[in-house]
């Protein structure tokens, strides 16, 4: 019996040894997809970025603003994002910027490059531009590259634009397309089914059209906040890290699509006591922001905003103009994120989701009070006095992809899944699949890239 122990062990080591190689095995995406015949029925592909997803640049091409070269990207403050807001009409006057290009790499990192190459190597896709006639008997894919900073409802219209281009570019009048939009680029994709190009956000009517029935096939959602983001709020609050600069507040307020990305009111609760509790505060009122002192209504920032200028009085008319820009494009966003959840009589297109579920996301802010005063937690550890009964880490925090929680993913307000959506919350989902990976690298998934060509390529 001891001789045979050192066999036993080396049949166990072997085992082992298996088994990990199993599990470091990858998909052969070409073997897989690259033989798949090519046929007039594929439709055309188009890819949407999500937000900070594709480059700008001034309209001459002479500089690139968003990204940059490496060196702002690491360290700037990214002021020259920021819009200027027209003090009449309270919307966003043109900066000049374009984007020009999808935000592939950088710093070692991919994020839309290797989806890309996806499609072209192992899927056999040729890149389309529109404005070029297409040959038939191709696959196709194309990019729809947009400004991020805009209103999403203005980037619907453009997406119509792209669309309709292709359609003329096909020949094909009735051409439908199938869509793979991530983050942001989801939300916008889903106005678009419903409204199209209309602006339907001046009131809570929100008459439906279908308007992506007779141009859209099948959607595909990645890492989509659709209920919304608590990041968001935190970005808002203290600004987007990114390298060892960070976006500032200052700089997000004057952007509608960052307010399209709150947390929708039927969400859940986004602020708790430090007991535990549920504190109802409307998020998309402006009293909210004024009481604690957020975003341009900080102090330091009003500072920092004031500074910027020569002339006290200038800087003290914008500080009012970006005021009342604040209070408009909240309620503009508390429209938009409802607009998405009415209900519809059918839903033409197949719906399909994908997102991660392996990191802990912040889905709760807290409120403490300390010495009378009331100070928001953005992180479970920063609570100067934890009650010892109450799981701050497990209410502050749900399963995600460290940006979007998976009940947000989901369209519902309660990670639960025994628990059915509120009745509020209309979401056609066929069906969904879970990765485990972060939100900024979920195109580069190799699950997710074998089950899109997948999708893509079934009949």
């Amino acid at each position: 019996m001891k001789r045979a122990a050192p066999a036993l062990t080396a049949v166990l080591i072997a085992l082992l040894l298996t088994s990990c190689g199993t599990r470091t095995s990858r998909p052969d995406l070409a073997r897989l997809y690259g033989s798949a015949t090519a046929g007039v029925d594929q439709p055309p592909v188009v890819l949407i970025h999500g937000i900070l997803g594709s480059r700008l640049r001034t309209a001459d091409g002479l500089q690139e603003i968003w990204v940059g070269r490496l060196r702002k990207l690491l360290f700037s403050n990214y002021s020259d994002l920021a819009l200027t807001v027209d003090p009449a009409t309270l919307e966003p006057v043109r900066d000049g910027l374009e984007p020009y290009a999808i935000f592939d790499r950088a710093a070692g990192t991919d994020f839309y490059g290797r989806v890309i190459e996806v499609l072209t190597e192992a899927g056999k896709f040729e890149r389309g531009e529109p404005g070029r006639p297409v040959a038939m008997g191709a696959r196709r894919f194309y990019v729809f590259r947009y400004d991020w900073r805009r209103d999403n409802v203005e980037n619907a219209a453009r997406l119509d634009e792209f669309i309709e281009q292709i359609r003329a570019d096909y020949g094909l009048p009735e051409l439908k397309v199938d869509i793979v939009a991530h983050s942001m680029g989801g939300l916008l994709t889903r106005y678009y089914l419903r409204y199209g190009p209309t602006d339907v956000l001046d009131d809570n009517e929100f008459p439906v059209n279908l308007w992506g029935a007779s141009r859209v096939r099948r959607v595909v959602l990645l890492g989509t906040p659709n209920m919304g983001s608590v990041n968001s709020v935190r970005g808002f609050i203290e600004g987007v890290k990114l390298g060892f600069g960070r976006i500032p507040t200052e700089v997000l307020a004057t952007m509608p699509s960052v307010y399209q990305l709150f947390p929708h009111p039927l969400a859940g609760p986004w602020l708790i006591s430090a007991s535990g509790e549920k504190l109802e505060r409307d998020l998309f009122s402006v009293r909210i922001w004024r009481r604690f002192r957020w975003s341009i209504f900080d102090p330091e920032v009003r500072e920092r905003i004031l500074a910027t200028f020569e002339d006290p009085a200038a800087g003290q008319a914008h500080l009012e103009t970006l005021e009342r820009f604040f209070e408009k494009h909240l309620e503009r966003a508390r429209r938009f994120v409802w607009s998405l959840t009415v209900p519809l009589e059918e839903t033409p297109w197949r719906l399909i989701l994908f997102g991660g579920d392996c990191e802990l996301t912040p889905a709760r802010m807290l409120v403490e009070e300390v010495e009378g005063k009331s100070v928001l937690r953005l992180e479970p550890d920063r609570i100067a006095s934890p009650r010892p009964d109450v799981d701050y880490h497990r209410l502050m925090l749900e399963p995600g992809d460290g940006t979007v929680t998976k009940s947000s993913l989901l369209a519902r307000n309660s990670l639960d899944p025994t628990v059915p959506r509120h009745r509020y919350i209309f979401f056609p989902l066929d069906y969904s699949m879970f990765i485990c990976e972060s939100h900024d690298q979920l195109t580069g998934n190799i699950t997710f890239q074998d089950n899109l060509l997948h999708v893509l390529l079934s009949r």
